[in-house]
């Protein structure tokens, strides 16, 4: 991919876009220091990559804190309120401007009970339009003494009879009670879905939820030789070359795995109908990523930063051009199973039935499913399996000794260690490879403290016992 510098370099100052999120990431307002305002370099030629080029890209050190606050939003909040209230913002953790702006205490007979402790705590983002207590208005209806037994049945009834609800409903979950039913038959298999309290866990619909995303899998997958039959200037190396940057980019703006998972699958689905040329194909990246980062992130970078990062190589118009082309192609239906979404399921069943640190494990597999996006060979597997086979590998190269799979594995994989063999062996072959690679984006993020060094981690060779079918 040759890329044509439509601009001059940038001036030795500091974008004002860059420089805030830098300013709010330190918690300071003063000016940014001009040593810590490193431009992290574009994306180099893919035709003519030299295998030590990468190592001296001048990375940012600090990587910065997005700010997207939306210049005019109407956030019609009394000022006096909003100074009474707000909590001060801690300086050593960076927020965004829109999650704790918007915390008020309503005055008069609606009351919210929160302090100011609580408050700190929270993490969600709060919805731009967020209305004050003045605003809400109570319905006018006429409320009913508990005494007036008539009453209350005639308003159930008719709600009854509005919402067709039968007397006679079924309670429970199915997938639950066969779960129940598959445990008494073998009591080696352990229940991840006993966390009914935390309303994140989803317990008592997580079976039906992971049912769909097996069914739905297969529609939102990419062609599989859109290399061999779609395209002709680019190759399976520019391919790499491209994902193996977006991985630094992700990593330079702390940009969550799903995002990730999610560029690559735009990427690949866009190019299996689309003939790309090599000087477009950086701009189809990051075209993608925001896509990617619009549907996952809470404070999503915003297009001048793609530009910047691709040292001004494509201006906001071509980005914008090409994220609608990409839109227009997926027909805006950007909701994908990747190998993230059955990864957090297929960990969880993993450090139920193991002694390993389950952070260590966690980071082992998202290692060895991470090597999977630069490998084009490896669309040719569902995103279950490469998750499955990932789990696989990362239990055997943190214990070698001990079988990988076991029953809890196979029920909620829903995978036989023979149905793994293929892609495991394909992980392992990465995995292997990956300290003589050229690209190592993946291998030194997860050299790092913050994951383990699952990266150093030897791979020794797999015994093919390990694939033979459970037997009850």
């Amino acid at each position: 991919m040759s890329m044509h510098n439509r601009r001059n370099s940038m001036s030795s100052s500091q974008p004002s876009y860059l420089a805030k999120r830098q300013a709010e990431s330190f918690g300071k307002a003063a000016v940014l220091i001009p040593e810590m305002a490193k431009k992290r370099p574009a994306l180099a030629n893919v035709t003519n990559q030299k295998p030590g080029s990468r190592s001296s890209m001048n990375v940012v050190k600090q990587p910065a804190k997005i700010d997207n606050t939306k210049k005019g939003s109407s956030t019609n909040i009394v000022k006096a309120k909003q100074s009474a209230v707000v909590p001060k913002k801690n300086p050593a953790m960076p927020v965004c401007d829109e999650t704790l702006s918007r915390i008020v205490v309503p005055s008069g007979p609606c009351s919210m009970d929160l302090s100011l402790d609580q408050s700190d705590n929270l993490s969600v983002s709060m919805d731009e339009s967020v209305s004050t207590c003045d605003s809400l208005k109570s319905p006018e209806v006429e409320y009913i003494d508990k005494s007036n037994v008539a009453d209350i049945d005639s308003i159930e009834r008719k709600t009854c009879d509005k919402l067709h609800i039968s007397d006679h409903v079924e309670t429970g979950n199915i997938c639950k009670r066969d779960i129940l039913a598959e445990m008494e038959a073998s009591d080696k298999i352990v229940d991840v879905d006993d966390q009914f309290m935390d309303p994140q866990m989803c317990a008592s619909m997580a079976c039906d939820i992971y049912k769909h995303l097996r069914a739905s899998e297969v529609k939102k997958r990419p062609s599989v030789d859109f290399m061999e039959k779609v395209q002709t200037d680019i190759n399976i190396s520019m391919r790499a070359i491209l994902v193996d940057w977006l991985v630094e980019v992700s990593e330079e703006y702390r940009l969550v795995p799903d995002t990730l998972y999610l560029t690559v699958n735009y990427i690949d689905r866009y190019l299996s109908g689309n003939v790309m040329d090599r000087q477009r194909l950086q701009l189809l990246g990051v075209a993608c990523m925001m896509i990617a980062s619009k549907y996952e992130e809470i404070c999503p970078p915003q297009v001048e930063e793609f530009c910047y990062i691709t040292d001004n190589t494509y201006f906001k118009d071509e980005v914008f051009e090409m994220e609608s082309a990409v839109l227009n192609f997926l027909k805006f239906e950007l909701t994908a199973p990747t190998v993230k979404c059955f990864l957090r399921r297929f960990v969880r069943a993993a450090q139920a039935v193991t002694e390993a640190p389950s952070m260590q494990l966690e980071c082992m597999a998202n290692y060895v499913a991470e090597l999977s996006l630069l490998e084009y060979g490896m669309l040719r597997y569902a995103p279950s399996l490469v998750a499955a086979s990932a789990i696989f590998l990362a239990r055997f190269i943190l214990f070698p000794s001990t079988r990988p799979w076991n029953f809890t594995l196979k029920h909620y994989a829903q995978y036989e260690p023979s149905d793994l063999r293929e892609c495991v062996n394909a992980l392992h072959s990465l995995a292997c490879n990956s300290l003589n690679s050229s690209l190592p984006a993946i291998r030194e993020k997860y050299s790092q403290h913050k994951y383990k060094f699952v990266a150093k981690y030897s791979v020794p060779s797999i015994p093919q016992e390990y694939f033979l079918d459970m037997s009850d």
